[in-house]
């Protein structure tokens, strides 16, 4: 049967009061809150849900993040909970009736040393081996797919190569965000804005609700998806997370006449760039190295984005920046996701996604919708366990994040 939308004709989304008591509580409204609060209802039919959010709807990373979607990742675990995403992005537009903008432009990582080629190729093979579109382009081949490439030999870091994922590219975020709001406010979810969970409510060795700056609210189940503050979060329920917390800085650019038809990645360079719909080069790299919950920008990382970008495009040496911005970023010590079980029953968690969240959108939100529905995680989500960290069952990726998107 299908679902129908309301008519709103003022609003995308109700803004309600809170209830007393709700079968499921998720905390925090972004990207990945929103996807698992649809995903219960349309999945699982559990609609008698509040997703909480101590700030606006999408404000956090939703609003503070590149865009970038591909699932060319090294190990199986990663290739199968990202490429799970890819499959579903590639259909929500339809399913979420929402245009979000989502361009299969592809994904380029520059090779640039021998070693960058080694891993590349090791890359390439692996991902096919698991399904998914990957090839090694050689430095001409990679011309002819993005022709402002700087390619001349004669440059600090040559470019030798670069892998490619044709199925990759970018959505409009926040356009994202509204459109799985809409779908699970349609459902009859509460997203409740401006509610800030300052602790559980426990009886013996299960949470039962959430204390919040509206009052107490009742749970049957709590699930944590906030990204780089999850580990504040966890630590008033007694779980010290192996997280640490960064911000990582993008910029855009003033707009632009079409001019870069892909999305570039360089390791080496250590940037990636590619342009947005309106026009504007978007641009970012590695998380900073010091802890902090900042949301802003700093010249020194500006700059050496810039200086970077421009080795790889110099046709950008006169493009001005028009605005920059941090998100908060959660890095778990192997640079993968924690999505799972607690200690605790009836809280779960979903973080540590570092630079990879905006991608995995719908796979999280599927796969953690399934969780708490169940208690007891989906195939996908299953070798993310917060116990790995004891087991030493690993999945290290820093190799595949190690530009940040």
């Amino acid at each position: 049967m299908t679902h129908t939308l309301p008519e709103h004709p003022d609003f995308l989304w109700r803004n309600p009061e809170p209830k007393t008591s709700y079968d499921v509580v998720i905390v925090g409204a972004g990207g990945h809150g929103l996807a698992t609060a649809y995903y219960l209802a349309r999945n699982h039919g559990i609609t008698n849900v509040a997703v909480l959010e101590r700030g606006w709807l999408a404000g956090g990373n939703m609003a503070r993040n590149t865009t970038i979607i591909r699932s060319n990742y090294l190990w199986d675990e990663s290739a199968g909970i990202y490429d799970h995403a890819l499959k579903l992005w590639e259909t929500l537009p339809d399913e979420l009736d929402y245009d979000f903008l989502f361009s299969q432009r592809g994904v380029l990582n520059l090779a640039h040393t021998p070693q960058d080629v080694r891993e590349g190729t090791r890359r390439v093979n692996a991902n096919r081996l698991n399904g998914i579109d990957g090839e090694w382009l050689s430095a001409e081949e990679v011309f002819k797919v993005c022709p402002i490439v700087n390619i001349s030999p004669d440059v600090r870091y040559p470019v030798l190569g670069g892998t490619w994922q044709p199925r990759a590219g970018i959505a409009k975020h926040d356009h994202v965000a509204w459109a799985f709001a809409r779908r699970a406010d349609s459902y009859g979810i509460d997203l409740i804005q401006h509610c800030e969970v300052t602790g559980f409510r426990t009886d013996g060795d299960r949470v039962v609700g959430v204390e919040t700056s509206r009052g107490p609210i009742h749970a049957g189940r709590v699930g944590l998806a906030a990204a780089g503050h999850t580990s504040v979060l966890a630590a008033t329920a007694g779980i010290k997370l192996p997280l640490q917390s960064h911000p990582l800085q993008a910029l855009v650019s003033e707009l632009l006449e079409p001019v870069h038809p892909t999305v570039v990645m360089s390791n080496h360079v250590h940037v990636y760039v590619s342009q947005a719909h309106k026009g504007e080069l978007v641009m970012g790299a590695g998380i900073d190295a010091y802890n902090s919950y900042g949301q802003r920008g700093s010249f020194h990382v500006i700059e050496r984005q810039i200086s970077a970008a421009l080795e790889v495009f110099p046709i950008f040496a006169t493009a001005h920046v028009l605005r920059t911005w941090a998100g908060t970023v959660d890095v778990s010590p192997d640079a993968s996701p924690i999505l799972g079980l607690t200690p605790i029953r009836n809280l779960y968690l979903n973080c540590g996604w570092g630079t990879g969240g905006f991608k995995a959108t719908p796979a999280s939100g599927w796969t953690y919708a399934h969780t708490v529905a169940h208690d007891q995680p989906h195939p996908l989500n299953a070798p993310f366990a917060l116990d790995r960290f004891t087991t030493g069952a690993l999945i290290d990726e820093h190799g595949a994040a190690a530009v940040a998107h």
